[in-house]
């Protein structure tokens, strides 16, 4: 592994640890003052400052967060950190279905494109789909809607 990408990854992993320690201040110290963060919980956050804004407000309803990183990689433009990512909800009104107490766990992969100068200019997390269901309020079904693995009310086109 390069220098720079060796660089790269140690960047990406003090900002994971930002987030274990609810503490942003040195975010500016590992991301470029325009960069974005693409997967903000509202859209694209655009600077240094709105994402420190946004971080410790989302932090506000999170406690005890831990990331564990699963696997990384690394190379001189992006780094690649597939983590499992847990907290504890500590928010008294509900958040996304979470009561205060929760502890809910996520695998996430986070990506993040660092510039010449070694500073982050995007990041983007995706994460498990059915780890962000677990996540959301239940709803109930539509009645419209057939049950999971029930196709026997589904129209898939017309017969001849």
């Amino acid at each position: 592994m390069s220098d720079k990408a060796k660089k790269n990854l140690e960047s990406a992993n003090a900002i994971a640890k930002m987030f274990e320690s609810g503490d942003f201040s040195k975010l500016g110290d590992y991301v470029a003052p325009d960069g974005v963060d693409h997967s903000g919980m509202t859209g694209e956050i655009k600077g240094v400052d709105s994402m420190k804004a946004q971080y410790s407000r989302m932090m506000m309803g999170m406690g005890d967060m831990k990331n564990k990183t699963v696997k990384e990689l690394a190379d001189d433009d992006y780094t690649f950190q597939w983590m499992e990512e847990s907290f504890t909800a500590k928010m008294d009104d509900p958040m996304m279905g979470m009561k205060a107490g929760d502890r809910k766990t996520a695998n996430a992969i986070e990506v993040t494109k660092f510039n010449n100068d070694g500073k982050a200019t995007d990041h983007w997390t995706f994460i498990s789909f059915g780890d962000m269901m677990s996540m959301m309020p239940k709803q109930p079904m539509n009645n419209n809607m057939p049950a999971m693995g029930d196709t026997s009310k589904m129209k898939m086109g017309t017969k001849k």
